[in-house]
């Protein structure tokens, strides 16, 4: 910006080229920002470099001297954010927020102002001295104090304090605190990224020792990331690398909300940062890589992070999937379940021998319900293995399996291995093929309880998709108990949630019969900070559950269609995906469009 801003100023005849020399050297002393140094040495005067950088950015420019900025504004920027960058919240309409700051054209200020408010920002320009002066009296007069905080978190996630570690179980990187075993202070992660993308601002203007001087900002910038994604109760990261930024993106709550878009010059450090982590090959660059990140806040909570390369057209782009434990709900009666729906399902997980699957497509928390049974399971006298791609949660007393199918360790393999080891219960993460149906069904048959996944549509459908795979239809009837498919929809604020207005004939469309349609009161969220303006917080699933009963057993030996299927198991009592929809809209639990975005109509 240095540079760039003295050849405008250059241009606009409003200082010299001499001018502009004696500036910088000042800067190289003592530092401070350009456009305060040319102030400082009286080669232009603060007015007239507001009036410029307001036209030429376009943007208002204003007094702060005749504003009074409520203390509700002043919070939403903590005072060494305000410090840091020179700038102050001045104003906030609706979800807009409006900051005066000293150097409008910096986006990754602004970007991050805006991550870190869950506002929309405006920006308007003042004076560096003006917006010092503001922030000294509006902040001492009940915006909050302008003494530092106990200990800068940038200093708890720098490299000294934590630890690359290549003795951890399985030979995976871990990404440790000290001995002492410092308690990261979360909240400070806004202060941690405002820091770590300022030092990158400071790198980019200078030729010399790059990538020496890129190195520290970059550890805390990737360990800031982390940390927010902890956080924010993120399921993914997405770190993508395009022609002229580097954007980071994580899936909260079953959506992808953009984090910051970062220098694209940075793009290598930060995978390589990662690969390090991850105890992989920094320099294949080519071929895609999958590894492990552990990270320990604190003596007692861990949270891992897998991670995921893959060389695209302008970079690696890495994904990172969180597994936190602390956050895995394995209470049966927490995951959504209807009433006759969990007694149903609990009737199945608690028979001698049969199978159980559970169905839907990638991302609809079927692991979840599978490690749910698989904890209530859990007893002194029964013994659990488990053959899964990979292991994302570790339970104790369950004899877990990743399969590595690079060294002929499929599903099928592990199954083969668990019949030779007196299982009682076995869990398959996925059934894939024939082989690995067939060897689960025998199990199923031989007086094992097996539990596994499938990925389709919904319960009837998935007899269809075992017979495609090619067993036969009277092994299907006779090794079944029960098929559970669900998917994932959000939760509505509680801070937010209010009202909708929706018709009658709107409700019975979806399914309500006309009496329900009269009385049903949907909700719908508004928005706010708690929930990052996004109207949701948290995830509840959807189950249809479809227990085999005798009179489905002899349909599918008849060879009935799918169709055939699901009418007959509703006549028997089944709840579909959409009929556990409309039961969780009645309960005010989630909005009627979560529900027609998830589903279909019966």
């Amino acid at each position: 910006m240095s540079v760039k801003l003295g050849q405008l100023l250059i241009g606009a005849q409003l200082i010299t080229e001499d001018q502009l020399k004696e500036a910088v050297s000042l800067q190289r002393k003592e530092g401070g920002r350009l456009g305060a140094n040319l102030v400082k040495l009286g080669y232009i005067s603060e007015e007239k470099l507001v009036g410029f950088l307001s036209k030429q950015w376009g943007v208002p420019a204003i007094n702060l001297a005749d504003y009074r900025i409520d203390p509700s504004v002043l919070k939403l920027v903590p005072v060494e954010v305000a410090q840091k960058y020179f700038i102050i919240p001045v104003a906030r309409v609706g979800a807009t927020l409006t900051i005066a700051m000293a150097d409008p054209s910096n986006v990754f200020v602004i970007d991050d102002v805006k991550f870190m408010t869950g506002y929309n920002v405006e920006v308007v320009v003042s004076g560096e001295s003006s917006i010092l002066q503001a922030i000294a009296t509006h902040y001492r007069n009940g915006g909050g104090t302008l003494v530092p905080s106990k200990k800068a978190t940038a200093e708890i996630l720098s490299a000294k304090d934590y630890t690359f570690s290549e003795d951890e179980p399985g030979g995976e990187g871990a990404f440790a605190t000290n001995d002492e075993g410092t308690m990261i202070d979360v909240d400070e992660f806004d202060k941690v990224i405002g820091e770590a993308l300022s030092d990158i601002e400071i790198v980019e203007e200078k030729e010399d020792n790059v990538v020496q001087e890129v190195e520290r900002p970059i550890v805390k910038l990737v360990n800031g990331i982390l940390i927010n994604a902890i956080k924010e109760r993120a399921s993914d990261i997405h770190i993508e690398p395009y022609e002229n930024s580097l954007r980071v993106r994580q899936r909260v709550d079953g959506v992808m909300y953009t984090v910051m878009n970062l220098p694209v010059k940075i793009k290598n450090a930060v995978t390589s940062r990662l690969k390090i982590m991850a105890n992989l090959d920094i320099a294949e660059r080519r071929l895609p890589q999958d590894g492990r990140i552990k990270l320990k806040l604190g003596k007692k909570r861990e949270i891992d992070f897998r991670v995921s390369t893959v060389p695209c057209l302008f970079g690696e782009r890495t994904v990172l999937r969180l597994l936190d434990k602390a956050n895995l709900q394995v209470d049966l009666t927490k995951l959504g379940f209807e009433d006759d729906a969990l007694r149903q399902f609990m009737d199945a997980i608690n028979k001698p021998y049969g199978m159980i699957l559970v169905t839907g497509p990638t991302g609809s928390g079927k692991t979840t319900t599978l490690y749910s049974a698989l904890n209530y399971l859990n007893k002194i006298g029964v013994n659990i293995s488990t053959a899964e791609d990979p292991v994302e949660y570790n339970f104790h007393g369950v004899n877990q399996v990743h399969v590595r199918e690079d060294i002929g360790l499929t599903f099928a393999a592990a199954l083969r291995a668990f019949l030779r080891q007196d299982p009682d219960i076995i869990m398959v993460g996925e059934i894939r093929d024939f082989e690995t149906a067939e060897i689960a069904v025998k199990a199923a048959l031989t007086g094992h309880l097996v539990l596994s996944t499938l990925h389709t549509n919904d319960a009837p459908s998935t007899v269809s998709r075992l017979l495609n795979m090619g067993i036969e239809p009277f092994l299907v009837a006779a090794s079944l108990i029960l098929i559970a498919t669900q998917r994932l929809v959000r939760v509505l604020c509680p801070s937010c949630k209010v009202k909708d207005t929706v018709s009658v004939n709107g409700l019975v469309e979806i399914g309500f019969s006309p009496e329900e349609a009269q009385s049903v009161t949907c909700y719908r969220g508004k928005g706010c900070p708690d929930c990052n303006n996004s109207g949701y917080k948290g995830r509840l699933a959807l189950y249809e559950v479809m227990p085999l009963y005798d009179e489905l057993r002899e349909m599918i030996l008849e060879g009935a269609s799918a169709d055939e299927l699901k009418k007959t198991a509703i006549r028997l009592g089944m709840k579909t995906l959409r009929m556990s929809g409309l039961a969780k809209i009645k309960k005010g639990i989630t909005s009627l469009d979560e529900v027609l975005r998830v589903t279909f109509s019966d």
